[in-house]
């Protein structure tokens, strides 16, 4: 069984084309800014069998046309590793185009076959800085930098997302570092800047959940534009989402 926490048809966001996207309850990381906090607790969401997402997938794939098809969010969906790896051989067997978007903070055998199987990966990098990235997440960036590498050794396809955040993760010396780190690799298909929003927050109060970034305002045009200007020195092709 796969634990299901939401999902959205005719996605037009996580990835390319139409996507059918399923988001998977349970999260590692607890970022500050967590848009989706109520996926974080792996006990919740819906058991679901693969079979079933399989089924759904295969009805909407004459919506995907050529660029479309499956994404798997969060949550983290590699904490359902084992689960997702058969569904994964079905959906190719399907000739369905398969995205997996992954903070990349898990890495054991299972998520590399994952990896393996996966056409596109969305890697969210919350920030190069490790002191910073883990204030931002609770958790340390050692082994989403590794699935990076790993990504690139095997010639693997990936996004790279990054969630400006004002005052945590918008200093310029930490983008530059990501670059020069990570800007001759030759599997990044394109970087994603993703603005940081608030339109979570009602899930916090919902849930009675302290909010802790109430003080940090959206981020302004012309921080965007600073940010994708510095990205660019780095990165052919980069996009303000």
């Amino acid at each position: 069984m796969i634990n299901v926490h939401s999902y959205e048809s005719m996605g037009t966001f996580d990835g390319p084309g139409l996507r059918l996207v399923i988001f998977l309850q349970g999260c590692p990381f607890r970022c500050l800014y967590c848009a989706n906090p109520d996926t974080i607790d792996a006990k919740g969401g819906t058991p679901t069998p693969p079979e079933e997402i399989l089924q759904m997938a295969i009805s909407q794939k004459a919506f995907f046309g050529k660029k479309g098809g499956i994404t798997f969010s969060g949550g983290e969906p590699t904490l359902q590793a084992e689960a997702l790896i058969p569904l994964f051989k079905d959906l190719k067997a399907n000739g369905i185009h398969i995205c997996l978007d992954t903070n990349g903070g898990i890495w054991n055998e299972k998520v590399e076959e994952l990896l393996s199987l996966t056409d596109l990966v969305l890697l969210d990098l919350k920030e190069f800085n490790p002191e910073r990235h883990k204030k931002l997440t609770g958790c340390s960036n050692t082994k989403t930098l590794h699935t990076a590498a790993w990504l690139e050794e095997q010639n693997r396809p990936f996004w790279l997302r990054y969630v400006l955040v004002p005052g945590y993760s918008d200093f310029e010396e930490d983008i530059r570092s990501l670059g020069e780190h990570l800007g001759q690799y030759k599997s990044i298909q394109r970087v994603e800047i993703l603005p940081y929003h608030r339109l979570g927050v009602h899930k916090y109060e919902a849930m009675e959940w302290d909010y802790q970034l109430k003080e940090v305002k959206e981020n302004t045009p012309e921080q965007l534009e600073r940010a994708e200007k510095l990205f660019k020195e780095y990165f052919e092709t980069v996009m303000v989402n």
